[in-house]
C-alpha cells in the first residue's frame, strides 16, 4: 500500500496533467479525525437536546415562543440552552488544542470526549432533577478548562517556535 504522502504526491501529478495547476491537500492526522469525530457527536448533542426540548413542549402543551410551563418542559430548555452556551466555548477550544498539540495528538479529542460525556450526565441528571445536574457539569468544565490550558500552552509554543527574532 503506497504511503499517504506519495499518493497525495501522485494525485496532484496527475491533477496538473490534466491543467489543475497546483493542488493542496490537507493530510489529516489521527488528532484531527478524531476531534472531526467528536465534534459531529457535539452536533448530534445539540440536535438531540432540541428535539427534547420539542418533545416536551408537545408533551406539555407549550406554544412557542413561551419559554415557561411544566418543569419538565423548562428543565429540558435550559439543557438545552446551557449546552448551546457551551458550545461557543468548547468548539474553538477543541479545534484550538487540536491544531496546536502540546503533549499527544490524542489529549484535545480525548478532552473532547470527557466534554461530551460531562454534557450526558448534566442532561441526564438535570431532566431527573435539576440538583442532579451537579456532576455532568462539573465533568464538563473540568475538560473545558483541560482544552483551555492546551489552547494557551499550544498556542504559546507555537508562538515561540515559529516567531522571527
Amino acid at each position: 500500500m503506497m504511503p499517504r504522502a506519495d499518493a497525495a504526491r501522485s494525485l496532484r501529478e496527475i491533477l496538473r496533467k490534466f491543467g489543475y495547476g497546483e493542488v493542496n491537500f490537507m493530510m489529516a492526522t489521527a488528532g484531527t479525525l478524531l476531534s472531526a469525530a467528536v465534534t459531529v457527536l457535539a452536533v448530534l448533542l445539540g440536535l438531540y437536546t432540541m428535539m427534547l426540548v420539542g418533545r416536551m413542549r408537545g408533551k406539555h402543551g407549550v406554544q412557542a415562543p413561551a419559554v415557561t410551563g411544566a418543569p419538565e418542559f423548562e428543565r429540558a430548555f435550559r439543557v438545552q440552552m446551557n449546552t448551546l452556551e457551551q458550545f461557543v466555548l468548547f468548539l474553538p477550544l477543541l479545534w484550538l488544542a487540536t491544531i496546536y498539540p502540546v503533549v499527544s495528538g490524542y489529549l484535545a479529542p480525548g478532552l473532547g470526549l470527557v466534554w461530551l460525556i460531562g454534557r450526558v450526565l448534566y442532561a441526564s441528571g438535570y431532566m431527573a432533577e435539576a440538583a442532579k445536574r451537579s456532576s455532568g457539569f462539573l465533568v464538563a468544565g473540568v475538560a473545558l478548562l483541560g482544552l483551555l490550558v492546551l489552547s494557551i500552552v499550544g498556542i504559546v509554543h507555537a508562538w515561540l517556535v515559529t516567531r522571527p527574532v
